[in-house]
């Protein structure tokens, strides 16, 4: 179980936002790219150690990121491309924030033990290619195993409820830890975290998927 998973609980709670947007006029590509702009301030936020702001930024970034969807099916503005596109700006916004944290220079292990500059770095790029990955691995399914079935416009696959740590938790972690200045610790727990939750993903595909196929 994950936060993507109660995804359909949550979607009420921004319908008043979603309402706000549909009566202003804006498209849902538009406010999708419009959370790209937000990710990009919060990581030169992070990047400068202003990690209250980053995250107050790093939230409207991840609202907006829910609304899109919520105005897309209120004015039947869905699209393929619409789809293609949110999955795209998610993984730049999720990669630029964690490197804006890396660029900052923020001590995060070596704080507490004396180990080269470069370990820093090494754990954010952790954090990066396990962000990266364990949402890289959906698509990848859907294209190898042929998942095509929509609901709400996202394509109902087995994987929604599968790994403990998924982009939401990961969102989260930044916005608590970075409201506390105490981002080092997200970083950590999104390093550990995600990479398990993608190997949690790849046991669960290797059960379901992992026999030979008679030719």
């Amino acid at each position: 179980m994950n936060i993507t998973a109660l995804r359909p609980r949550l979607i009420g709670c921004i319908d008043p936002i979603g309402n706000l947007f549909v009566r202003i006029g804006m498209k849902p590509n538009q406010i999708t790219v419009l959370s790209l702009v937000f990710g990009i301030a919060c990581a030169v936020c992070y990047m400068n150690q202003q990690f209250l702001a980053g995250s107050i930024l790093l939230l409207i970034s991840a609202v907006l990121d829910l609304v899109d969807g919520n105005v897309a099916r209120k004015t039947n503005r869905k699209s393929d491309f619409g789809a293609v596109l949110d999955w795209i700006i998610d993984k730049y916004v999720d990669g630029l924030v964690l490197l804006g944290i890396g660029l900052s220079g923020t001590a995060i292990i070596s704080q507490f033990v004396a180990v080269p500059a470069y370990t820093d770095i090494a754990i954010v790029g952790l954090a990066i290619i396990g962000s990266l990955m364990n949402t890289f691995i959906k698509p990848v399914t859907y294209a190898e195993i042929g998942y095509t079935k929509k609901e709400d416009g996202k394509i109902s696959d087995p994987l929604e409820g599968v790994g403990f740590f998924g982009r939401p938790e990961t969102i989260l972690c930044l916005i608590v830890f970075g409201l506390i200045s105490q981002i080092w610790i997200a970083v950590i727990l999104i390093a550990v975290c995600t990479n398990l939750s993608a190997l949690q993903r790849i046991i669960y595909l290797a059960r379901r998927y992992g026999s030979y196929k008679q030719e």
